[in-house]
């Protein structure tokens, strides 16, 4: 865990990347060109010395002829000293045909950088410059003079305060570029990134990165948006995959009623609740259904359940339900009954619902009559109790309405 906390540390944001590379790109632009400047700068600087070298050498050519003429030393080192000492020149000598010296002159090293100076003057001036002096056509002496490297040490040291000083606005000017940039750049991603957290934390599939500006990141941000719509259809067709599973699960297939599952939750939590608000539990079966699908076929005895079921439903309080518990068995629920007489009410509702006659989808009539029992609960009742007692209560009812029934028929 450490070792992944230290490498994420050690990570670069993309603001910070692009920062450097466009740090590192203009530092390397700048350098690139300066020293390129710099070297071209040098070249002029070559070609300037050598020329003026050159014009030196005629200066002292004209001044000292006559003396080199007369092997005057006295006056040749004068006119030597008088013309290259206002020059950049850091040495002059003038040799004779046989090479003997008749002349020298070096400048005077004063200056604390003068070794830097002979070295840069030794390693980018020409020299020693060496030229003839001719006298009718003829070469009497040799100029010879070396160049010095004050104003060259200038130069690049000047040169060099010009490449940090544009080094240093170009950093600068490459981080307002890179900020400016990296705007366009990292925002997209920054709200493409919340995008992603908020689906991957919350689950919010309804969520969609923005369009951007750049093409790469505009399709990204397509792609992106397009995966979250599969997975919201997705999501969506398993939710809607969940739900009909759950109410094939918990529903009656023919009557679209709650089934026994739903039932035994529900009544559980009625007993829970059983307390506060008291509910009664009515079982209900239908009266002779054996001999309805032996006379009418099963198409009949489904036509008589659903009828049922959608008049039992009519005749409920909106805080009762009703469920299918099997075959020809339905449960209710009445909710908050305080007295025998309101159980009583929607059992007779229930009856005087089903005294009409059922209408088969073939176009036959029959009256199908209900046996009801109930069970009101008391305090500590369990599920299983109350279940009893309610189905005991209808097998009652059911043997007293099959009596009467026989009483009338032997009377008749």
């Amino acid at each position: 865990m450490r070792r992944q906390l230290s490498g994420t540390s050690r990570r670069l944001t993309l603001r910070q990347s692009l920062g450097r590379t466009h740090l590192v790109a203009a530092v390397t632009a700048v350098s690139v060109a300066g020293l390129f400047f710099t070297l071209v700068a040098l070249l002029m600087v070559r070609f300037y010395a050598a020329h003026n070298l050159e014009l030196v050498a005629r200066a002292i050519s004209y001044s000292a002829e006559a003396a080199v003429v007369f092997h005057d030393e006295e006056a040749a080192s004068e006119a030597l000293s008088g013309i290259v000492a206002h020059e950049e020149v850091a040495e002059a000598s003038i040799f004779l045909s046989d090479g003997v010296r008749l002349a020298n002159w070096v400048r005077p090293r004063s200056n604390p950088l003068v070794t830097v100076e002979d070295y840069l003057a030794h390693l980018l001036m020409p020299g020693p410059a060496k030229f003839p002096m001719l006298r009718g056509g003829e070469q009497i002496a040799t100029i010879e003079l070396r160049g010095h490297g004050e104003y060259l040490l200038l130069f690049l040291l000047a040169a060099l305060l010009v490449m940090l000083v544009c080094l240093m606005l170009s950093a600068m000017v490459a981080f307002y570029v890179a900020g400016r940039m990296q705007v366009a750049i990292t925002s997209p991603l920054r709200q493409l990134a919340q995008v992603a957290h908020s689906v991957r934390r919350q689950r919010t599939l309804g969520m969609r990165a923005p369009p951007a500006d750049i093409v790469e990141l505009n399709e990204l941000g397509d792609d992106f948006n397009s995966l979250l719509d599969e997975l919201q259809a997705w999501q969506d067709h398993q939710a809607r995959e969940n739900a009909s599973l759950l109410h094939q699960a918990t529903h009656d297939v023919l009557t679209g009623l709650p089934n026994r599952a739903l039932f035994d939750a529900r009544l559980t939590q009625a007993i829970s609740l059983g307390e506060q608000a008291g509910f009664a539990l009515l079982y209900l079966d239908c009266d002779r259904f054996k001999q309805i699908n032996d006379s009418y076929g099963h198409n009949g005895g489904d036509d008589v359940l659903m009828t049922l079921a959608r008049r039992i439903q009519h005749q409920l309080r909106p805080d009762d339900l009703v469920f299918r518990l099997g075959g020809d068995e339905f449960a209710v629920l009445v909710g908050s009954v305080d007295q025998l007489q309101a159980a009583e009410e929607v059992i007779e509702r229930i009856q005087q619902a089903m005294s009409e006659p059922v209408v088969l989808r073939d176009g036959r009539q029959l009256v199908a009559g209900v046996s009801i029992g109930f069970a009101i609960y008391q305090a500590g009742m369990s599920a299983c109790m109350l279940c009893e007692q309610a189905d005991a209560a209808m097998y009652l009812t059911k043997r007293t309405r099959r009596s009467e029934q026989q009483a009338l028929s032997q009377q008749a």
